[in-house]
């Protein structure tokens, strides 16, 4: 395994700028942004397609820093009732995957989308309960008429061009947790996989490690960000959580870098699970701790990392002990 990056994490600075910040923290691997989202200030893959110049400027600067891009992300809501909202996503989805094509990169990362509860509905509506029964019969027409044939389609264009799509398992989103992302794949087929992100896992009550054997195979790519569960509100309120982020103190929970939320053993459980699935791929860093600076939540999130992530290959036998 190799520490990553999710590179808009310094979206503001160019793109050469961010890569050499990371580079000097020992970083070797990027996820980087191409719309939707996370922006494409890194990543503009529609501009990347059809300038040939501008193209190769892009590959030469990823290359001065020597860095290996594991995935181009796009979470973006394509089955949004808005339909602009739904084009642009979809257009960045299908740009992203024709670029990474062209790049040799193998995965493309984003979300499964939420549409609205009904034909005509205008916004999204995402169902955490089911009942009373209009609630199942939300998620009916969710799953069969939107989410099931959009998914269907838009994994067999990837596949086409040699790429899988990673699905980020995030509350809001009808593929939430690992049941509704192994739900969506027997639908659609095993080009559609995970984004495996601990930190929206762990405010829901699932253990990561449980996680990762329940999905085995269908992890594509890994993101690094833990979770501070705050135990009294917890208690008092339940999971459910609809304050901001501006007021941390009285949520029941909080997003925060690598080790903060949970120590460098719970890491170690995590990534020693991730090998026994067979992932070797990148641990994807994504910062977004309210209480620390970018630089230092980075920083201390690839030392704890640097501790806990395997990197050499296993023996793939116990021979070697007799």
């Amino acid at each position: 395994m190799k520490i990553g990056i999710f590179t808009n994490l310094y979206r503001e600075l160019p793109l050469a700028e961010a890569l050499k910040l990371y580079s000097e923290l020992g970083i070797t691997d990027v996820e980087i942004g191409a719309g939707g989202n996370p922006g494409n200030e890194h990543c503009d893959s529609k501009r990347l397609l059809s300038d040939e110049n501008a193209f190769n400027e892009w590959v030469a600067t990823v290359k001065k820093y020597h860095m290996n891009i594991t995935a181009l992300s796009v979470h973006g809501n394509p089955v949004s009732p808005d339909k602009e909202e739904a084009r642009r996503d979809h257009e960045d989805f299908v740009n992203a995957v024709l670029l990474a094509e062209r790049l040799g990169v193998r995965t493309v990362v984003t979300f499964s989308g939420c549409p609205a509860g009904t034909p005509d509905g205008t916004v999204p509506n995402w169902v955490t309960c089911s009942w009373p029964t209009v609630y199942s019969d939300i998620l009916n027409y969710q799953w069969n008429d939107v989410l099931i044939p959009y998914w269907r389609e838009a994994c067999a264009f990837a596949e086409q061009h040699g790429v899988r799509v990673a699905l980020e398992m995030h509350p809001g989103f009808c593929v939430y947790n690992a049941e509704t992302l192994l739900r969506l794949r027997a639908a659609v087929g095993d080009n559609l996989g995970a984004n495996l992100d601990p930190s929206h896992l762990i405010w829901q009550g699932c253990d990561p490690v449980s996680v990762v054997r329940a999905l085995g195979d269908a992890i594509f790519h890994f993101h690094a960000k833990d979770t501070e569960i705050f135990a009294e509100n917890m208690a008092k309120y339940g999971a459910l959580e609809t304050k901001g982020y501006d007021e941390a103190p009285a949520r029941s929970w909080m997003f925060r870098t690598v080790g903060y939320g949970h120590g460098e053993e719970y890491w170690r459980r995590i990534i020693s699970a991730l090998r026994l699935v067979g992932y070797n791929g990148t641990v994807s860093i994504e910062h977004e701790d309210v209480l620390m600076s970018k630089y230092e939540g980075l920083s201390r999130a690839v030392a704890v990392l640097k501790s806990a992530v395997i990197e050499e290959d296993a023996p793939g036998s116990f021979a070697w002990m007799a």
